[in-house]
């Protein structure tokens, strides 16, 4: 079966996800990590694309951005790939593609959505284990989002902005909402919406966003369809 182009609207908020070929890091060292957001922050700018989040782990990238246009997103992580490839291959002495296919990406809805996706990328490090605390990975955003230092590769979203009417207030707003944690149910929903392609958010958002595309927005049911038996009369 022919697999479905990746969903993009332009002006919405996307959830990306770029693993490494095979599951294999393609960032080894603090250089590697400063060549690929130095890479990420140059590509992303080329193409106007705004990035409100991102968690850089040695063989996964995940970021949230809005594309001004539906193709940015693709000629974005294009820009990527050859930037940061030039460099990792050359200093590995290495040659090939570093990506594990084509990145996966899905739309949400701006409001709960976006800070529980928000949360979700900030904390990632933790979760795997990488870091005690969010904000002294050297690679995400949390450190930005927690008022620990000035991130020039973020663009602050409006919902992030609406959480204070300081950046003292949302700063701290913030560290309490990542205190809270990842529940179960929004892990499984946020890993289900990207790794389908599916647009996260309400029944509202995804009859919105059917106006702007043919494609299915919604998973279809496993199986085949249920025979309907009709009744004949006597």
């Amino acid at each position: 079966m022919a697999r479905l182009p990746r969903l993009a609207i332009a002006g919405h908020v996307h959830h990306l996800v770029q693993r490494g070929h095979n599951g294999q890091p393609f960032v080894l060292d603090d250089e590697d990590g400063a060549h690929f957001l130095a890479s990420l922050q140059e590509s992303a700018a080329l193409h106007r694309v705004a990035v409100h989040a991102y968690a850089l782990t040695p063989a996964r990238l995940h970021l949230l951005a809005t594309p001004p246009e539906a193709q940015s997103l693709s000629r974005m992580m294009q820009s990527l790939g050859r930037r940061f490839a030039a460099v990792f291959n050359r200093r590995h002495q290495r040659s090939g593609g570093l990506w594990d296919g084509r990145y996966r990406a899905a739309p949400l809805e701006a409001g709960p959505h976006l800070l529980q996706l928000m949360r979700f990328i900030d904390l990632l490090p933790v979760s795997l284990g990488l870091n005690l605390r969010a904000q002294d990975y050297p690679w995400s955003s949390a450190a930005h989002h927690l008022g620990a230092r000035r991130d020039p590769l973020v663009t602050d979203h409006a919902g992030f902005w609406a959480m204070g009417n300081t950046p003292f207030e949302r700063d701290q707003r913030y560290a309490r909402f990542l205190e809270e944690g990842v529940s179960p149910q929004e892990q499984q929903a946020i890993e289900a919406a990207v790794q389908g392609s599916w647009p996260l958010g309400s029944a509202a958002f995804k009859a919105e966003l059917a106006k702007h595309t043919d494609q299915p927005l919604v998973p279809r049911p496993r199986g085949r369809p249920k025979k309907i038996h009709k009744t004949v009369p006597n």
